[in-house]
C-alpha cells in the first residue's frame, strides 16, 4: 500500500504549480486567523496592564469606559474637570493611602502631555504590579522640567538636557504654542507597553504656569508672561482631569466607591477599573467576533479552493487512477489516498501559516508598538491557538472526504474507456 502512496506523491510533484499556489492560500488564510486571535489577546493583555494595583479612577461624572479612555490611555477628551480642593479632599480620607492626580489636555508633536506629582513616580504600577524606572535622568524637580516616556524620546530622538516646547491642546498645528516656556528634558522612562511610553510628564505646577496667559484656549492679547517671572504666582491648580486612588483595604472599595458618587460638592464619579475594561471589552466585543468570522471565513475558502483543485485534477487523473485500481489498487485504497493528500496539504499549509504569522510578528511587533502603542509578544504558538488550528485541521479532514469520496467512486471501466 505504500507504493501507491508513493505513486500519490510523484503525481503531487506533477502539479506542484497548482498545489503550491492553494498552499500558500491556506497559509495566508490561517496567518490571518491566528493573527487576529494573537492581536485580539495581546490588545486585552495591553489595555489590562496599562494600571494595576489602582483601586478607584475618579473623575467627572461620565461614562466608565469614557473615564478610563481619556485618564488611561489617553484616548479621547474628558467632558469636565474635577476641583483641586475635592481632590484634596479624596486624598485625605481615612481610608485613602495614595492619590495621584492626572492633568490633560496639551500635547507635544502629537503626544499627550500628562500634568501630575510626585506621587505618580511612587505609586504608579502597571502589568503584574510594576513601578516605573528610568533609562536616564531623574523626575522632574523644576517647574520646566519634562520626563518623556521611551517612544517619544526614541521617535523624537531626544536626549537628557535637550529643550523642547508644548501645543496647547491636542491639535499639534503650531498655531497654539506655549514657545515661550520651554522645557528641558530631565528623565526618559523604560518602555511599559502602556501609553506611558507615550506620554511627555510635566509637574500640575508647570501646567498652571504655561497656561497662566491663557484663557479660553488662547493666549490673552497684549499678555505674556516670561518663563523666569511665573514661580511669582500661586501655581496651585485649580482643577484637574482625573486622579488615580489606592486604598489601605481593598475591602472598603465600594464603600469608598460610593462615597465619592454620591458627593455633594461636585457630580463625580469613582469606578474599578476592572469593571470598566470589562465593559469597554462588551463595547468592542462585536468588532472582534466580526474579525474573527470573516477571518475563519477566508479559511473556509481556502480549504474550498484546496478541493476545488483536486476536484477539478481528477478529470486529468482518471486514467491514473485507473491504472492504480488495474494494479491492485482498492477502491479504499484510492478514496484514502485523495484523502491523505487534502489532509497533508491542510496540515503543511497550517503549519507554514504559523511559520509565516511567527516570523510577521517577530520583524513587524516593533513598528507596530512604535506607531499603536500595542505590545505584541512574538510567541512559538499559544495554548489558546490550538484550538483554532484544531479546528482548522479538522475542517480540512472533513473536506477532503469530498474528493475521497469522488474518486472512490470512479470504475475502472470509466477510468480506462476512451471519452468521446
Amino acid at each position: 500500500m505504500l507504493h501507491l502512496y508513493a505513486i500519490a506523491l510523484k503525481s503531487a510533484w506533477n502539479r506542484r504549480l497548482t498545489l503550491s499556489l492553494t498552499l500558500v492560500a491556506i497559509a495566508l488564510s490561517v496567518m490571518m486567523l491566528v493573527g487576529v486571535e494573537r492581536i485580539r489577546n495581546d490588545a486585552r493583555t495591553g489595555f489590562a496592564q496599562s494600571v494595576s494595583g489602582t483601586d478607584l479612577v475618579i473623575g467627572a461624572r461620565t461614562s466608565p469606559v469614557q473615564l478610563m479612555l481619556y485618564s488611561v490611555f489617553r484616548i479621547g477628551a474628558a467632558t469636565n474637570n474635577i476641583g483641586w480642593r475635592s481632590f484634596q479632599g479624596i486624598a485625605a480620607h481615612p481610608a485613602v493611602a495614595w492619590a495621584i492626580p492626572l492633568s490633560l489636555g496639551d500635547s507635544h508633536h502629537g503626544f499627550p502631555v500628562l500634568g501630575t506629582s510626585s506621587a505618580y513616580f511612587e505609586h504608579f504600577r502597571y502589568g503584574a504590579s510594576r513601578p516605573l524606572s528610568f533609562v536616564e535622568g531623574k523626575q522632574f524637580e523644576s517647574v520646566f522640567d519634562v520626563v518623556l516616556g521611551a517612544e517619544i524620546a526614541q521617535r523624537l530622538r531626544y536626549r537628557l538636557g535637550d529643550k523642547i516646547t508644548l501645543n496647547h491642546g491636542s491639535n499639534d498645528n503650531g498655531l497654539s504654542e506655549h514657545a515661550d516656556k520651554p522645557f528641558t528634558v530631565v528623565g526618559i522612562l523604560s518602555r511599559t507597553g502602556t501609553p506611558i511610553d507615550r506620554t511627555a510628564h510635566i509637574s500640575l505646577e508647570a501646567m498652571e504656569a504655561i497656561h497662566l496667559d491663557w484663557q479660553g484656549g488662547a493666549q490673552l492679547p497684549g499678555l505674556s508672561i516670561p518663563a523666569d517671572h511665573v514661580r511669582k504666582f500661586d501655581l496651585t491648580p485649580k482643577q484637574i482631569t482625573a486622579a488615580l486612588v489606592g486604598l489601605k483595604s481593598r475591602a472598603g472599595v465600594f464603600k469608598m466607591q460610593r462615597f465619592i458618587n454620591e458627593s455633594t460638592e461636585e457630580p463625580l464619579l469613582a469606578v474599578l477599573p476592572g469593571v470598566a475594561l470589562d465593559q469597554l471589552w462588551q463595547v468592542v466585543g462585536i468588532v472582534e467576533k466580526t474579525l474573527f468570522a470573516v477571518s475563519a471565513l477566508v479559511v473556509l475558502v481556502g480549504l474550498s479552493g484546496l478541493v476545488a483543485v483536486i476536484l477539478a485534477g481528477l478529470a486529468e487523473r482518471r486514467r491514473e487512477l485507473a491504472i492504480l485500481r488495474s494494479v491492485g489498487a482498492r477502491p479504499r485504497d484510492v478514496f484514502l489516498m485523495l484523502m491523505l493528500e487534502s489532509l497533508v496539504m491542510t496540515v503543511i499549509g497550517t503549519l507554514l501559516g504559523v511559520a509565516l504569522l511567527d516570523l510577521a510578528t517577530m520583524l513587524g511587533a516593533p513598528l507596530v508598538q512604535a506607531h499603536y502603542g500595542l505590545m505584541i509578544q512574538p510567541i512559538l504558538l499559544a495554548a489558546n491557538e490550538l484550538p483554532l488550528l484544531g479546528a482548522v485541521i479538522g475542517t480540512g479532514l472533513l473536506v477532503s472526504l469530498v474528493p475521497g469520496y469522488c474518486a472512490y467512486r470512479l470504475s475502472l471501466a470509466d477510468g480506462l474507456t476512451p471519452r468521446l
